[in-house]
């Protein structure tokens, strides 16, 4: 959770260092916008990123341990998908800064 104190920002920084370096990795980033248009399982990643099979599992576990994408089991088959409360903390934080930036420029000396 993000909040604000006075002109300070609060938040469960391990959170925020760990969704920040889960993103730091160009794959991941592809997989993060892949998931944007709709859920997806392996073989549709696979597919539309041309990459094996097993660099994409194992980015999509960094990804799940961040806590940035969620799995859905059905059956055989696991389906992927942003998990969009992680994704809002980090924009929460992202606008915090930015807010606490603007407040915080004056004139030197």
């Amino acid at each position: 959770m993000i909040s604000v104190v006075g002109s300070e920002i609060v938040s469960d920084k391990t959170k925020i260092k760990k969704l920040l370096k889960a993103l730091s990795e160009p794959i991941r980033l592809q997989i993060i916008e892949a998931l944007s248009s709709a859920e997806k399982f392996l073989c549709d990643l696979i597919e539309e990123m041309g990459l094996a099979q097993s660099k994409i599992s194992f980015h999509l576990k960094v990804l799940k341990e961040a806590e940035l994408i969620i799995d859905r089991h059905s059956r055989r088959w696991v389906y992927y998908h942003l998990n969009i409360e992680d994704l809002n903390s980090l924009q929460d934080w992202i606008v915090l800064l930015k807010e606490n930036l603007q407040g915080s420029t004056r004139d030197c000396c």
